[in-house]
């Protein structure tokens, strides 16, 4: 934003700060100048950086504003003198038809006017800041944004049929807004409309049909307030980013629309015309409440004390010094002083409450301006002061601290996962802690589970994450689109599930690939990834923690147990020790086609929160048998049904110490052996027993045999003859 130091000095008499000084003060306050450039007799161009809290800040009385208060200086009113309205029968007609989208509507008819250049202050300003001129009623619209802050709107009022309605758009409903685009508006849209048709975008631009030409010779002033919510919203829906739109979007002065009127009417009038009938101005009560006239906050000296600590002054900010620095923000400060109970019951930090001593402590109640909508809570006003006041002003300490710095009990554990995910080529990504509605109701382990965001900072991070899935798919699209095709990533984050009134928060772990994997020697071959893969990586992280079983199953696609988001035939449960620990497969295509991921992507989620639970496994050095190992093959018929999964788990759980190790040597299906009865498969089993004490003896190994058998006969194997 383009700002005059000779328009700013306008505002303040006996202003003798030089532009580089204020420059460096300003940006000290966090009203930033990134650029100072001199003009000469007509003194300096500042470049400026308004954060988007700032609306009041986005104009030149607002900076001068800043700047009265950090001087101690009187700022000049803004009362622009008009003559004599001409008597009309009646007020023009204004009716708001949505007063929960429009809060203030003014109006002002202006009469045999003269559409001609711009002259004067409007053209200076103008040309010093590099901005066209159309002409002298446009020009003045503009002018009064770049002066206040507050947009305004002139229609050509011969163009106008009927009163003005303040309406929600109408399904279907054309019109052509001043850039030439027709535009086809939507119900949500509010309109400034007359009895027939639309004129404008409420708040964001007007309409083609009534704009000001040199044939124009009535003219309608519009100077209003329209809720935030919408015009965001409609700016968004319309691809329309205007100078209006980005100061109702972020809320406008309430109380502005009378004087920013009278500013544009005063400047148009210069060339000639008149006033037509009274000042229309209908404000509705509820919206004013929520701004203009919101309730008084209390406010202590004591507190804003406490809070800032010491400053490099001795005195230290003092009451009249705070009650100085917000009265020339635009609080009202009463005088009237309340004492009650000491801090300890003033909701702060436990700890401090509980050394805090009982004193009693004086409050003053604060009126908010009408411009500030940031400012909500005590602690806003205290930010204030500590802003205005000079943050270097204040002495360089740090908080006590007692103790020492403790892990958390599981970060062993994550830094267990991050180690073995990195081993196996998986890289670390962190994706956003928000998620939009849509994808919030897709991957949330429970229906209804998400947290809704009270103030979100757009529709698509309106929720937080009840899951790290879509974020990962997100990442992963992300690199598709700038052709990175061969990624594996993972993420380890924190999830949230409950409501707005209690959040539960759990840590998680999510997973995501697709193409190829990468090259691991010189000479081999890549090749695509696949679902085994990633129960590769999966299988090798459970590993890493203690447990009696671990196995993989699924549950039927049609029993609505698995994850919506997830092929219904390439993907698995993990399960250790009984306990779900997350699934994983491939991304359902219904999901792939809405997300336009044209290759093949593998995802999961992890329940960290569940594997914590499990210990890490610890190595144990053993010492190696001298005694003579033995292998024992087993050949069995089972039903193809049947997950190895249980057969380890059932062979583990014989406890025998002897039995080293066991695995599987071959399995055949019916299509493999004419042996092998249909829906069954052969499965050999080889075991290794070894006594570390003793040579084991044959009656010891037909003993062990036995219980392998019995236990695989449970799970309804057969041992083949």
């Amino acid at each position: 934003m383009k700002i005059l130091s000779k328009w700013l000095r306008s505002y303040l008499p006996q202003f003798n700060v030089t532009d580089r000084q204020l420059a460096d003060d300003l940006t000290l306050r966090g009203i930033a100048v990134e650029g100072v450039f001199d003009l000469g007799a007509d003194g300096s161009l500042f470049e400026m950086d308004i954060t988007t809290n700032r609306v009041d800040a986005m104009n030149h009385y607002g900076i001068a504003r800043e700047a009265a208060t950090i001087y101690g200086l009187k700022l000049n009113p803004l009362h622009p003198t008009l003559p004599q309205a001409t008597p009309a029968l009646k007020p023009y007609p204004i009716k708001i038809e949505a007063p929960e989208l429009c809060g203030r509507f003014t109006a002002r008819v202006l009469r045999n006017v003269k559409i001609t250049q711009s002259t004067g202050i409007v053209a200076e300003r103008f040309h010093l800041l590099e901005q066209k001129l159309i002409s002298n009623a446009v020009d003045a619209t503009n002018f009064v944004t770049m002066a206040m802050g507050h947009p305004t709107h002139a229609f050509d009022l011969d163009k106008v049929e009927g009163g003005i309605l303040l309406r929600r758009a109408r399904k279907g409903e054309k019109l052509k807004t001043l850039d030439g685009i027709d535009r086809t508006l939507d119900p949500d849209d509010l309109v400034v409309a007359d009895e027939k048709k639309a004129l404008a975008i409420a708040g964001v631009m007007g309409g083609w049909d009534t704009m000001i030409t040199p044939e124009t010779t009535n003219i309608l002033v519009e100077a209003a307030w329209f809720d935030p919510g919408t015009v965001r919203r409609s700016s968004k829906r319309h691809l329309l980013h205007t100078d209006a739109s980005h100061r109702f979007e972020r809320g406008a002065d309430f109380n502005a629309p009378p004087v920013a009127s009278a500013l544009v009417s005063s400047i148009i009038l210069e060339a000639g015309g008149e006033i037509g009938g009274d000042f229309v101005d209908i404000v509705i009560p509820e919206a004013e409440r929520r701004t203009a006239k919101r309730p008084a906050i209390a406010f202590a000296v004591s507190e804003a004390q406490r809070i800032l600590g010491a400053t490099e002054d001795r005195k230290g900010i003092t009451a009249s010094a705070a009650k100085a620095i917000l009265t020339g923000l635009g609080c009202e400060v009463s005088a009237d002083a309340t004492v009650v109970t000491s801090s300890v019951e003033k909701n702060l930090d436990p700890s401090r409450a509980v050394s805090s001593p009982i004193a009693n402590v004086v409050e003053y109640p604060v009126k908010l301006p009408s411009w500030r909508l940031d400012l909500e809570r005590e602690i806003d006003l205290i930010e204030e002061i500590a802003r205005v006041y000079g943050y270097n002003r204040f002495q360089n300490t740090l908080p006590s601290f007692e103790g020492a710095v403790v892990e958390l009990p599981w970060a062993e554990k994550e830094s267990t996962i991050r180690t073995t995910l990195r081993g196996l080529g998986w890289t670390e990504a962190v994706s956003s802690t928000f998620c939009s509605a849509a994808d919030a109701a897709a991957f949330a382990p429970q229906p209804n589970s998400a947290v809704p965001l009270g103030n979100p900072l757009s529709e698509e991070a309106g929720m937080l994450r009840p899951s790290l899935a879509s974020g990962m798919l997100g990442m992963l699209a992300l690199n598709l689109n700038r052709d990175m095709e061969d990624v594996m990533l993972f993420e380890l984050g924190t999830v949230f599930h409950g409501s707005t009134d209690r959040v539960e928060e759990k840590p998680s772990l999510s997973i995501g690939a697709t193409g190829k994997l990468p090259l691991e020697g010189p000479h081999q071959p890549s090749r695509e990834l696949d679902f085994y893969d990633m129960k590769g990586s999966i299988e090798a992280l459970l590993g890493k923690f203690s447990s009696k079983s671990i196995y993989f199953d699924r549950f039927p696609s049609d029993s609505g147990l698995m994850p919506a988001w997830l092929h219904p035939g390439r993907s698995a449960r993990a399960v250790i020790d009984g306990a779900t620990v997350g699934y994983f497969g491939q991304l359902h295509p219904a999901e792939a086609q809405r997300r336009k991921l044209k290759q093949l992507v593998f995802v999961g989620e992890i329940y960290v929160d569940r594997l914590y639970r499990q210990n890490l496994r610890q190595p144990v050095v053993r010492e190696l048998s001298r005694f003579q190992a033995v292998r024992r093959d087993f050949s069995f018929i089972l039903s193809e049904t049947t997950p190895w999964a249980r057969v380890a788990e059932a062979l583990s759980a014989l406890g025998i110490p002897e039995l080293q190790n066991f695995e599987v040597g071959e399995i055949l299906s019916d299509k493999d052996s004419k042996l092998v009865p249909a829906g069954h498969i052969s499965l050999l089993l080889r075991t290794v027993f070894q006594a570390t004490d003793r040579t084991l003896q044959e009656e010891e190994l037909q003993n062990y045999a036995q219980r392998v058998v019995t236990a695989v006969e449970k799970l309804g194997g057969k041992l083949r003859g």
